[in-house]
């Protein structure tokens, strides 16, 4: 057993030794990119885009660069800080599969359950398939599915569960149909009003953005017997110090600290209206509330491979099942316009992973193995190995973000030389 100790404590440190000196030949950010940063959200502010953003660049644990912008709500004018909580929407995704994997991890769950084993509904649930008659007219036939949906499908976004604004028309008129956000409801309701849908592709076939992270909350509650948040703060935010990540603010100071969209930014305020409708619903696909500080814990944790400060989050098999491509070339899974990973990258468990350099000329900066997600508030996170750096966006714009989040990046890539910077 003593052998057996120290051959794997040798092999730690010298894997430890071994990312030191790799560290040590990646040169930091140049100050003259780091301006360029502050330029570009300065004018963004100056310009009246954008009310704020917080700007975090971290290399080899520390941060080289944070700085905040302009104020948290026009309204109030109070000023950005690195304590500010922001509405993540889909960066919530990533901590929920996150926990889904700890509970695959200890063998409580596994990726080839069908959901129906935990929302028992799922066991009668159909694919919608549009169909053409002869008179010309559109209409919906419901067709068993090929294979339950499994959890693997939950965590690769191939359920088949979509939202409603993503696909034919008819998914958006089933949604809106159903009423799915009437009343108050909880995870496992909202699971079984998802699963009383039809399914817009057959399971396994197709990418497609939806709630299939909500319905994996779900199975996280009953799995645990905990409340999506009780799990994930007695599991990851506690142990890994997000103090300030949370569904609700309790608290007078925290609701201060709350960042604002601008007030023509009406998709997104009505997005917060639709989150604040609904204070006893813990979305596992969208809920969270949290700053660059927290979510910075969280992003160095997975560039450490599952660990941080001491603490081990998911086994080295777990976490690289967690950070691969699965829904690559052999995987039989469909891409199409609604593919929100990007082109040159892959998808694992609720982040994305890049593979190849993409089809552009030039490709788009980053790194093979560089993982990432953004969100429909406009937040914004990247983890880079090659680099030993994790970068965070955290500002609320719904309007603005398509053209602010590419250039965010390729802003903190030109802090590096040409031969660093692209894939």
């Amino acid at each position: 057993m003593r052998r057996r100790e120290f051959l794997v404590g040798a092999a730690l440190l010298a894997g430890s030794m071994g990312r030191s000196r790799a560290a040590a030949n990646i040169p930091a950010p140049s100050p003259d990119g780091l301006d360029r940063i502050t330029a570009y959200f300065n004018n963004e502010v100056g310009s009246g885009r954008l009310p704020g953003a917080v700007i975090l660049v971290q290399q080899h644990g520390k941060p080289v660069y944070l700085k905040t912008f302009g104020v948290r709500d026009v309204t109030t004018d109070l000023a950005m800080t690195p304590d500010t909580i922001f509405a993540i929407h889909s960066m919530t995704k990533p901590i929920t599969c996150l926990g889904a994997m700890m509970l695959i991890d200890e063998g409580k769950l596994a990726l080839t359950d069908p959901v129906s084993k935990y929302v028992p509904l799922f066991a009668d649930t159909k694919v919608g398939l549009e169909i053409t008659k002869p008179d010309g007219k559109l209409e919906l036939d419901l067709v068993p599915p090929v294979r339950p949906v499994n959890i693997e499908d939950l965590l690769r976004h191939t359920s088949g569960i979509s939202y409603d604004y993503i696909g034919g028309k008819w998914v958006e008129q089933a949604y809106k149909a159903a009423n799915i956000f009437e009343g108050p409801f909880n995870n496992r309701e909202f699971a079984d009003r998802i699963a009383k849908l039809p399914l817009a592709r057959q399971p396994g076939t197709l990418w497609r953005y939806g709630h299939s992270t909500d319905v994996l909350g779900a199975v996280i509650e009953i799995i645990s017997g905990q409340t999506l948040y009780a799990f994930l703060k007695q599991r990851i935010f506690d142990p890994l110090g997000m103090s300030s990540t949370k569904f609700a603010l309790p608290t007078e100071d925290e609701l201060a600290r709350m960042a604002r969209p601008l007030p023509s930014d009406f998709i997104l305020l009505a997005a917060e209206r639709e989150r604040l409708s609904h204070p006893e619903w813990q979305s596992g696909g969208g809920g969270l509330l949290s700053t660059i500080t927290d979510y910075q814990r969280f992003s160095q944790m997975l560039l450490n491979g599952g660990e941080f400060e001491g603490k081990r989050y998911l086994s080295p098999a777990a976490f690289k099942a967690m950070t691969t491509d699965h829904i690559g070339p052999d995987s039989g899974v469909g891409r199409d316009y609604f593919y929100f990973p990007g082109d040159g990258f892959g998808y694992g468990y609720g982040l994305a992973v890049r593979t190849d350099p993409g089809n552009a000329k030039p490709p788009p900066p980053g790194s093979l193995g560089e993982l990432k997600w953004d969100s429909g508030s406009g937040t914004y996170f990247g983890v880079d190995p090659k680099l030993d750096m994790v970068y965070l966006m955290m500002q609320q714009t719904q309007n603005e973000r398509s053209r602010i989040t590419p250039a965010f990046k390729a802003l903190v890539y030109d802090c590096y030389p040409e031969a660093l910077r692209r894939p």
